[in-house]
């Protein structure tokens, strides 16, 4: 199909814009914050990771430089897991100021990095901080918008809307042609942006990059595109459906307003009140409560460990503890370790539960607004989303969890059942066996785990694309030139 008609009446368009000297204003606005949300990104990315990558290495040596003791000391000397940002996090800062980057690791008790109610609910869409997502998400829509509402309006109000019909010009090469016009002035911003971007995430990178986040990106780009393209064709429809320039300019603010402010904030709060969670005070509560049901493992009286203790003691046929052939409190321990982590994690996943129902309301509300797709699907592709916080937090619980197992096993094995004399050595053994605890890495979702979370996002951005264009088919044949 020959597009020669509308790419004239795009090549004209753009002739025409560049004749007003505010579009030059606000392009270079837009430009100077783009250049200053790509340093801020860069910023932000390299002093987190940096204090990262010192904190963990810190941890990982203190924990090592630890003198020969006894195992259980070492479970609640603990140890530190710390979350270091993807490369695209640089351009999408997401939610990671409000969930935090570290998690103390302790036997017996669950930490979180922020447990606040509101760094639970992705619908969080925050306007203050300037990222290239932001720009590219708010900014550029509203530039789409200025540009973009006198586009047929004008041909109307001037008469010349007739004269280009005389000429053979159907509604449909013009809306299209429009389009393209409009599509072709924001690539003059939206291209080198691009182009800067893959510059620093190369960089980033040191130019070695992997298949995962590769794709990751190219899904960025082509997807911040296709939603930049949709306002381009909202910006055309509605100047075509309005008398007046100026009727055209207030319904597409209103219309800017709604999708990327109104919205969002709306949408958070209606989650929050339909599926409404526990205070973190009343979560902790609970789960004490719950394990001391159970019972306490620190209690040598406590009746679970009790009957624990008189199995243990009639199964080797020994009448009291300092004669079985391995070390009771360490087994003990052990116990109530899986206890206290399987109750925890219970618990957990009530709550996160209720975060997924208010997040998927969230991500429902995106086949209304593109916007709520595009944040969520940007978020989720720069691992800087709600689902990449709770990995982080999984991995770090099952990464305590090995730790404070591992401790337990160890005194199971070498320690002594006998009590020491006052004047005897303390039990303990040797520090070369910290080393058999690894390291923590965290490793960020993959791209099929993000597209498997953001499958509503992608649809609802696709749908959107989709019927727009089928709009302008209709609206082609229902249009009038007065």
């Amino acid at each position: 199909m020959s597009l020669h008609i509308e790419n004239l009446i795009a090549r004209h368009f753009r002739k025409s814009v560049f004749k007003n000297q505010a579009v030059y204003i606000i392009t270079l606005f837009i430009g100077v914050l783009l250049l200053y949300a790509a340093f801020s990104g860069w910023e932000n990315y390299s002093n987190q990771n940096k204090t990262s990558e010192k904190y963990q290495h810190e941890s990982r040596e203190d924990w090592l430089k630890n003198p020969d003791k006894n195992p259980h000391r070492m479970a609640h000397y603990g140890n530190f897991a710390f979350r270091k940002s993807t490369s695209l996090s640089v351009f999408e800062f997401g939610m990671e100021p409000f969930f935090g980057n570290a998690i103390f690791l302790e036997a017996h008790k669950q930490n979180t990095a922020n447990f606040s109610e509101a760094g639970f609910s992705n619908s969080m869409l925050r306007f203050g901080e300037i990222s290239i997502a932001m720009v590219l998400q708010i900014l550029l829509p509203l530039l789409i918008f200025f540009l973009g509402f006198n586009s047929v309006a004008y041909e109307r109000e001037n008469g010349t809307l007739k004269l280009l019909f005389s000429q053979g010009i159907s509604w449909k090469q013009l809306l299209l042609g429009k389009t393209l016009g409009i599509a072709s002035v924001v690539m003059m911003l939206f291209v080198p942006a691009i182009l800067v971007l893959i510059f620093i995430w190369l960089l980033l990178q040191n130019f070695s990059i992997s298949l995962d986040e590769t794709l990751k990106m190219i899904l960025f780009i082509g997807f911040h595109f296709i939603y930049l393209l949709f306002f381009c064709a909202i910006a055309v429809l509605i100047s075509a459906s309005c008398k007046t320039s100026k009727k055209a300019l207030i319904s597409l603010i209103g219309i800017w307003l709604v999708f990327t402010i109104i919205l969002p904030r709306t949408t958070q709060a209606i989650g929050a009140y339909i599926y409404e969670a526990p205070s973190k005070i009343q979560f902790n509560s609970d789960i004490e409560k719950d394990i001391l049901k159970q019972g306490d493992s620190h209690n040598p009286n406590d009746p679970h460990y009790k009957a624990i203790k008189d199995s243990l003691l009639r199964t080797y046929k020994v009448d009291s503890v300092q004669k079985l052939p391995f070390n009771y409190s360490g087994f003990i321990m052990t116990e109530g370790e899986k206890i206290s982590s399987n109750i925890y994690n219970k618990h957990l996943e009530s709550l996160l539960e209720i975060y997924k129902k208010q997040n998927s309301f969230s991500k429902t509300v995106s086949f209304i607004n593109p916007y709520i797709a595009m944040k969520n699907l940007s978020m989720g592709l720069s691992n800087t989303d709600y689902d990449s916080y709770i990995d982080f937090q999984k991995q770090a619980e099952a990464y305590r969890y090995n730790m404070a197992q591992k401790m337990n096993a160890l005194q199971i094995k070498y320690i002594s059942n006998k009590k020491p004399e006052p004047n005897d050595k303390p039990l303990t053994i040797g520090k070369d066996h910290w080393a058999e605890v690894p390291e923590f890495h965290y490793e960020p979702k993959g791209i099929l785990a993000v597209l498997k979370s953001e499958i509503i996002s992608i649809i609802s951005i696709i749908l959107w694309i989709s019927l727009l264009f089928l709009f302008i088919k209709i609206a082609a044949k229902n249009l009038k030139a007065i």
